[in-house]
């Protein structure tokens, strides 16, 4: 009887341990996603693009063969490298992490620059040029290869925000951020790019007047919720990739600029009285967002100028839209 009670009291211990160790990788796995918030609204932003001028009926399955293969780059790839960059070259963490953002501040202050000049976005390959299964099939490849771009971004900036003392918890935390956010991305891009559909129905086979009228706003909102996505992920992108560039000389060693705008938040959150907390964050990430947006525009010509002849490996998507990228 006693063997059986020091067994079970094991079994308990056992229990209690694998119960924390999913707590830990639970809690690590959500602190590195919100990390990667920035990326995450870029890669929703991005991929509707996709599937436009191509048959309804297509849409779906072409989102889950770019969701299949993110999730599989992520898993098999992007996350075994993760794992070996932190075991043998951690001191690399940083300057990559600070070149994916200067990445971010470019994407964001070239659309912002388009923005501005008012020049018309045409997207991947126009679906006249081509039969619709050619097209299919550029166009999945190419956001393949832009959302690879993307996960490598969130792995690597999930990693350095994974604060884990074991091997396990940290591999698994990073798997749960590749399953999490490949849900959470492809599953908003599914429900995007089927809402107007879905509007379509329910004003013409609604059986009642509300049904109808909700299916007519559905379908005249949508243009107007991907123009305000697209704008959310242009800001994200800038003050994440602002941020990552800032904390990043702060860990090589130029404090400067990392602690000039923790006081100048600091100060403006001692001068509002409440909500102090939320005020210094807004400055931070204002001024993370000025100084990326500044990046960026300083690496336009650079990229246009100098990179624009191995752009199909760098960044496939300018490489499918040459005429933006030059154009700057």
């Amino acid at each position: 009887m006693s063997g059986l009670l020091s067994l079970l009291d094991d079994v308990g211990a056992i229990v209690k341990l694998a119960s924390s160790q999913l707590d830990d990788i639970g809690a690590q796995a959500a602190k590195a996603g919100s990390k990667a918030v920035g990326v995450v609204i870029d890669d929703a932003a991005v991929t509707p693009k996709y599937v436009t001028g191509l048959p309804a009926a297509r849409e779906l399955p072409i989102v889950w063969k770019i969701a299949r293969a993110s999730l599989m780059n992520k898993l098999l790839i992007l996350l075994p490298l993760a794992l070996l960059l932190d075991a043998f070259l951690p001191w690399l963490l940083t300057p990559l992490l600070m070149i994916g953002g200067l990445y971010l501040c470019f994407e964001g202050a070239e659309k912002v620059w388009h923005a501005l000049h008012h020049e018309k976005e045409t997207g991947p390959q126009e679906a006249t040029t081509l039969d619709a299964a050619h097209l299919e099939e550029q166009r999945v490849k190419g956001a393949i290869k832009t959302d690879f771009i993307l996960s490598a971004e969130i792995m690597t900036i999930a990693l350095n925000a994974i604060d884990a003392d074991t091997f396990w918890v940290k591999a698994s935390s990073l798997g749960a951020v590749a399953i999490g956010i490949t849900l959470i991305v492809y599953g908003a891009v599914a429900l995007l790019v089927k809402a107007d559909d879905l509007g379509m129905k329910m004003r013409q086979a609604g059986k009642l007047a509300m049904t109808r009228s909700l299916g007519k706003g559905i379908v005249a909102a949508m243009p107007g919720v991907l123009v305000m996505i697209s704008i959310i992920g242009t800001a994200a992108m800038l003050w994440v990739g602002g941020n990552i560039v800032i904390h990043g000389l702060h860990e090589l060693g130029w404090h400067w600029p990392y602690e000039t705008i923790h006081h100048i938040a600091a100060g403006a959150a001692a001068m509002a009285g409440v909500a102090q907390g939320f005020v210094a964050w807004t400055v931070t990430a204002a001024i993370d967002g000025v100084i990326g947006f500044a990046l960026g525009l300083l690496l336009i010509p650079v990229v246009t100028k100098m990179l624009l002849p191995i752009l199909p490996a760098l960044l496939p998507e300018k490489a499918e839209n040459p005429t933006k990228a030059t154009a700057a």
